[in-house]
């Protein structure tokens, strides 16, 4: 998918069931998708990527207890192509987040963000502190609030898989990555998942970014100000749960407890056995752990 002139078409409003697609006009013009699962009190619900949000499904069940409310970031699944493609920085998205607040018609919002996304959530939470009423981060990405993972950190938790058969040429994969000298990112896909089986490979192939612009202008230059961040986090008083993996390399557990200590009311938990897609390796535990916390 690439940026065009215009924003591409978007579906309208297309029936009220579970999956259904929904779509809205930024204040720059783009075209918005969202996707409701379930029903109940409002969960908006942002993807990380920036990818399709189909990958998220409903969240391993946790539709039965909240309506969710998924947002397909501008770029990627039904949602327009912007014209201006700076639009597609991290800080710029907090307007989706906003726009849809206010589309929606909540006074405050309940968000979840997973992985990329909740650097976008962070930092609208950040900036709109009073328009939050809770907070769950899934495995969250942590360049918005400057958190530094090591390649000593990824080593550490891969070599806890040195079991599996896959390991060898996953890890080779990683060490080239760490080391800057190439290395196949699908290579270390296993290292994701708490278990590397069919679903998981099916998960992956179908949960690629598909719009590199989108991918690459998330972090452009300015796209990040983490001691602003910071300093805005600290006002938060809506409660947050930072549900990290045990085994994920992408978001590790010592990374997403030092996240958890810039906020006032903020309880960490990790997932034993599970990797970046917790709701995938343990639907019943992950469910338990978001639903007791939005509860």
């Amino acid at each position: 998918m690439t940026a065009t002139a215009s924003p591409s078409a978007s579906p309208s409003a297309s029936g009220s069931g579970p999956g259904s697609a929904f779509a809205f006009a930024a204040p720059d013009g783009t075209l918005l998708a969202h996707r409701s699962h379930g029903s109940g009190d409002p969960l908006v619900c942002v993807p990380g990527g920036p990818a399709d949000s189909a990958y998220l499904g409903d969240l391993g069940g946790l539709s039965a207890h909240r309506r969710l409310i998924v947002m397909d970031l501008r770029g990627t699944g039904r949602s327009g192509v912007p014209r201006d493609t700076s639009s597609y920085r991290s800080d710029r998205l907090v307007d989706d987040i906003e726009a849809l607040r206010e589309h929606l018609g909540l006074e405050r919002i309940d968000l979840l963000a997973h992985s990329a996304g909740a650097n976008p959530t962070m930092q609208y939470a950040a900036r709109f502190p009073e328009r939050v009423g809770s907070l769950a981060l899934i495995t969250p990405g942590t360049r918005a609030v400057g958190t530094v993972i090591t390649g000593e950190t990824r080593r550490e938790l891969a070599r806890l898989r040195a079991g599996e058969p896959w390991f060898p040429a996953a890890f080779a994969a990683l060490e080239a990555l760490i080391a800057g000298t190439g290395g196949d990112r699908d290579a270390i896909a296993p290292f994701f998942y708490g278990r590397w089986d069919e679903g998981a490979r099916r998960h992956h192939a179908a949960s690629r970014p598909d719009n590199p612009e989108a991918v690459s202008g998330f972090g452009a230059e300015g796209a990040f100000d983490p001691e602003a961040t910071r300093a805005g986090l600290a006002a938060l008083r809506a409660p947050v749960l930072l549900l990290a993996g045990e085994f994920d390399l992408n978001s590790p557990p010592r990374s997403v407890a030092a996240c958890a200590e810039l906020f006032p009311d903020a309880a960490l938990v990790v997932q034993r056995g599970a990797g970046h897609y917790p709701w995938l390796d343990d639907a019943d535990r992950f469910v338990a752990a978001a639903a007791a916390f939005l509860a």
